[in-house]
């Protein structure tokens, strides 16, 4: 990696945890609701495998605390890995135990290879500059199975945008032209969301299917567009299951 950026790197980092630290009180007001993208995504991993599937799980990202308690309710063993300390402070006023959310940062899981039955994370990897980082330990400390529910660049906009998108990336040119639209930094930035990079969970399915043994990708939005297409270029935000050898579910409860 180049030295520069090397340093942009560590200054955008930086940057995301003093936006943390500074708006976690606002946190839950700005971006959780019970009828949004992650919410719909909790309701379908715990539909689709329950607690004697999944018995244990880790939320990567764990913020405020939602999908910790979300799990607590439902009589699964749950844990939190959230790097800033502010964060942690809400969950533990929200009444999530002491201990219940480590921080750490995702790039580094302080957790023994096959730690949990399961590895999560909920919007948080277009918040990082390399995602493959984090979605690497997700798949070194889950056991049995990875869910990453994010963003698909690929479902949102105009389709004249989102077949754009998807030339660009297939010719490697979508990392020139972020920065070119960006000038030089590589990520974004907005009020509600701090720094976010241009994210689809589409990016790194490749990195995903070498360590699972079958992949599922569910649409979590309300989407538009041509049922061939689905869900690629119809929702702008995705579930990702993937299931390591040996723990994918029963044949008859497998999705074609």
């Amino acid at each position: 990696m180049k030295p520069h950026v090397a340093v942009r790197g560590r200054l955008a980092v930086a940057a995301q945890k003093a936006y943390y630290e500074d708006t976690a009180g606002e946190f839950d007001a700005w971006h959780l609701k019970t009828s949004d993208e992650h919410h719909s995504a909790l309701l379908w991993i715990d539909f689709l495998f329950p607690p004697h599937m999944v018995a244990s799980v880790l939320d990567v990202g764990a913020g405020t605390g939602r999908t910790v308690q979300f799990f607590r309710h439902r009589g699964r063993s749950v844990t939190g890995v959230e790097p800033s300390s502010a964060q942690i402070a809400q969950a533990r006023k929200k009444g999530i135990p002491p201990g219940h959310i480590v921080q750490a940062d995702g790039r580094a899981l302080p957790f023994a290879d096959g730690s949990f039955d399961a590895v999560c994370e909920f919007g948080v990897l277009h918040h990082v500059e390399q995602p493959q980082r984090v979605i690497a330990e997700m798949l070194r400390v889950a056991r049995k199975a990875v869910f990453i529910s994010d963003s698909n660049r690929f479902g949102q906009g105009h389709l004249i945008s989102k077949l754009a998108k998807l030339a660009l990336c297939n010719s490697g040119l979508w990392r020139v032209a972020e920065l070119t639209l960006t000038r030089g930094k590589g990520y974004h930035f907005s009020e509600r969301d701090g720094i976010f990079y241009s994210f689809s969970v589409y990016d790194h399915l490749e990195q995903v299917a070498r360590a699972a043994e079958h992949v599922w990708l569910l649409p979590v939005t309300k989407g538009n567009g041509r049922l061939w297409c689905r869900p690629l270029l119809t929702h702008g935000h995705v579930l990702l299951c993937a299931f390591k050898k040996g723990f994918a579910p029963p044949l008859g409860m497998q999705m074609s």
